[in-house]
């Protein structure tokens, strides 16, 4: 889908808070309501828009501890691995790289126990599993989970 100016400012919007109605976006826009709701749907139909989620702090549903996982796994059975990473509770994030590790995992734990419980005792234990290297996280004095939409290059 090629995306215009008006679609990267409703999309900026709905990125900054996706609670925000369509009616302030427009006003924001200079838009009619009924035109950013027709362009909104046309972006979830296209996929552009994947979904809507409430951003929860992890330390305050008692997850206070957050790492990194590099994963090798063994030739052959990646698609296996992958697929039961998904279904293990603490796994936040799983992605193919390059480099040292095939997989890079996010996973959150209450505490340093259950880490060693969720590396030791269930992602080391499953079939496929090669190797890991796990990286604490000490602070995240940065995230974001907004795109960077302006000077993207159309298609």
């Amino acid at each position: 889908m090629k995306l215009d100016d008006t679609d990267r400012a409703i999309l900026r919007a709905l990125q900054a808070d996706a609670r925000t109605p369509f009616s302030e976006i427009a006003r924001q826009i200079d838009m009619s309501s009924a035109t950013v709701h027709d362009r909104v749907n046309r972006m979830e139909e296209a996929g552009v828009i994947t979904g809507y989620h409430a951003s929860v702090d992890p330390k305050e549903v008692s997850l206070g501890i957050s790492a990194f996982v590099g994963l090798r796994v063994e030739q052959g059975r990646e698609k296996d691995t992958l697929k039961k990473l998904e279904d293990i509770d603490g796994i936040q994030e799983v992605h193919l790289t390059t480099g040292s590790w095939d997989v890079m995992a996010r996973v959150y734990a209450r505490d340093a126990e259950s880490l060693r419980e969720l590396m030791f005792d269930t992602i080391a234990q499953m079939d496929g599993f090669a190797r890991s290297q796990t990286m604490v996280v000490l602070g995240s004095p940065y995230e974001s989970k907004e795109l960077p939409l302006d000077g993207m290059v159309e298609e």
